[in-house]
Parts: structure tokens; sequence; C-alpha cells
């Protein structure tokens, strides 16, 4: 029986962080599907995550510091990156317009041209941008807007194609399919 027991919710781009985290550091784990929007269980209410120093950071201070902060602007950033998915019209385009902003400072400043945004290795801040490789891109084709296209990000392009063909990223992405279903309703 696994030491860590995930309780998690299949659409949820959250819970593929700790599960990725959890594979790249070779991390046995029982994970349990709950519909943890509505209807949270006694068991997911009682317990809180194990809190542990976390090896997918770089052990150079400056390099950590980083990638702390590329983790903390990615969390803080991407959820907001969604607005064009709720809104319309003159919204729409001037969401999307500061989506492209935030983009851009992550495509030139935060990944570089670095392979990962740890450099050849998926880390930390790789799993706080998650969310841009699968989520954000079903989001897009539902609202009908262009996000990361290679023309106008090509290195965050370029990123998103590295993460998801990365061995234990592609084995546990969610369906895309159920993923468009899920979103569209």
């Amino acid at each position: 029986m696994a030491q860590v027991t995930l309780l998690g919710f299949w659409p949820s781009s959250f819970v593929y962080k700790v599960i990725w985290a959890l594979k790249l550091k070779g991390l046995d784990y029982e994970y349990v599907e709950e519909d943890v929007l509505y209807n949270k269980s006694g068991r997911l209410l009682k317990y809180n995550p194990v809190h542990k120093k976390n090896p997918l950071l770089p052990k150079d201070p400056h390099e950590r510091a980083l990638a702390l902060f590329w983790t903390k602007f990615g969390e803080d950033k991407i959820p907001a990156l969604c607005g064009f998915f709720i809104t319309e019209g003159e919204q729409q385009v001037k969401a999307t317009k500061e989506e492209h902003e935030q983009l851009r400072i992550l495509e030139e400043q935060g990944l570089g041209d670095k392979k990962f945004f740890g450099g050849d290795e998926i880390g930390m801040a790789d799993l706080a941008f998650r969310s841009l490789a699968w989520w954000l891109p079903v989001m897009s084709e539902i609202a009908g807007v262009k996000v990361i296209e290679a023309e106008s990000f090509p290195r965050l392009h370029a990123w998103t194609q590295r993460f998801k063909e990365f061995p234990t990223i592609k084995e546990t992405l969610p369906d895309r399919s159920a993923l468009l279903t899920y979103f569209k309703d």
C-alpha cells in the first residue's frame, strides 16, 4: 500500500501538478477520485498535504530563487490568463491582449533559451505552468481564441510540446476529449 493518498478531481490541473511531482520523484501513491469542488468528503476536509523539502528545486541558491519566483508567477498569473474563456466581445479582446502581455514576459524572461524553466530538466516552475500545455489550449479551442501559437510565442510553444511529451507527463495527461466536453458544459 502506498504511503501517500492523493484525493483529486480528474479535470483539475492542480491534481496533475501533484501527480507529476510524485511521479518525477518516483514516489508511490494511491489516487482517489473525488468531486473536490462540489462534494468534499470528510476525509478530504480532515487531512492536509504532507509538507517536505522539495528537491524539484535547484540546489544553487540563485537558480532556486529564480525557480521560486517563476513558480509564484505561474501560480499568480496563470489562473488570470483564462479571462478570455469567461468573457465575450470587447472584454474577451482585452483579456486576450492582457494574456499575451503576460505570456511575452514569461517567454522572454522566464523561459528564455532554456529547454525547461529550470534548464534541462522539468522542475517546480514547469509544474506551475502546466496549464499552458494542456488545459489552456482546450479552453482556447472552446472560446475560439488563439493563445500560444508557434508564430507568436515560439519558445513557449516549443516548451509546451516538450512538456507534454515528457514521459512522466505524457502517460498521465487527462483525456483531451473528456476535458473539452467537461469545459463546454
